[in-house]
């Protein structure tokens, strides 16, 4: 039975787990670990975490379930400090948002003989606001939850046996989070996200700055600007520091989603006087209802 979690990174997504496995009525310990100790004891502090370890090593020793949240770099980071001191008998899991790359990652570290199991993980979920205050359960509410591949042809990794009873009853948890779950090869997983969750974030990045550059921040632009603009700069607003890690490690995909778009808003600017953009408006339509 599960007795004792370690959460590593307790920013928004890893301090809503905390708060998402005490309302599913998870029993054990929950230990969490921040590179800032301020944002460490905001965990404690609204009840996220049950205490704070000094250091990862700490924090994993003892803990079943290994949960990385945070950044990607800091995850990949983590796994390569951590591949020599879990044990088969625990299993190592994360939330990145690109997986292709730590995928491979833990398969290379993980998944091995003597070593412990690693299962890739991704949460649909979040804001636009990070940190420990701005956690709660309630954004894994009908969320997809993914699980990556772990296996590939060139490197047929596979969990430990005390490890595939640990991701089952984490899987558990995670639908008892109010998840759905979704087990996908990653690379196909980096080409979706792109066009779902990337695109978006960039242009609506690139429209707000494009807003701030044009007419700034106006009392013309308040009074006419209605949901429309307030969701799109509302994304728009997401930090740089949660989104480099992502352009950096799904590069491909996000520049062929960037430049498939660019054609089509050529397509619709070339078209605005003919009857090619209701074609756009009915494609977009028919999406929507689907």
């Amino acid at each position: 039975m599960l007795q004792r979690i370690a959460i590593l990174g307790t920013g928004l997504l890893g301090a809503s787990t905390g708060l998402a496995l005490r309302a599913a009525g998870f029993p054990g310990e929950i230990i969490g670990w921040n590179r800032s100790p301020e944002q460490g004891q905001a965990a404690v502090s609204n009840g996220s975490i049950d205490s704070l370890a000094p250091d990862i090593f700490t924090a994993v020793r003892g803990s079943q379930i290994i949960l990385l949240a945070t950044p990607i770099y800091s995850i990949l980071d983590l796994m390569e400090q951590l591949s020599g001191v879990l044990t088969p008998a625990q299993l190592l899991t994360d939330v990145g948002s690109t997986k292709a790359i730590i995928t491979a990652a833990g398969n290379r570290l993980y998944n091995q003989p003597g070593r412990a199991g690693f299962l890739p993980g991704h949460p649909m979920a979040g804001k636009e606001l990070g940190g420990a205050t701005n956690a709660e359960a309630a954004i894994f509410h009908n969320a997809v939850w993914i699980f990556t591949t772990l296996a590939s042809d060139d490197n047929p990794a596979q969990l430990p046996p005390a490890a595939v009873e640990l991701a089952a009853e984490w899987r558990t948890w995670v639908k008892a989070f109010g998840c759905r779950m979704l087990d996908i090869d990653a690379a196909r997983h980096d080409e979706l996200i792109a066009w779902v969750s990337h695109l978006p974030q960039f242009l609506a990045t690139a429209f707000t700055a494009l807003i701030e550059d044009q007419v700034g921040d106006t009392d013309e632009l308040k009074a006419v600007g209605g949901r429309a603009l307030r969701e799109m700069t509302r994304l728009g607003a997401s930090p740089y520091s949660m989104w480099r890690d992502i352009a950096y490690t799904n590069t491909d995909s996000i520049a062929r989603s960037l430049h498939a778009l660019e054609q089509r808003l050529a397509h619709i600017r070339e078209n605005l006087r003919t009857p090619e953009l209701r074609d756009e408006f009915d494609l977009a339509n028919r999406f929507r209802k689907g």
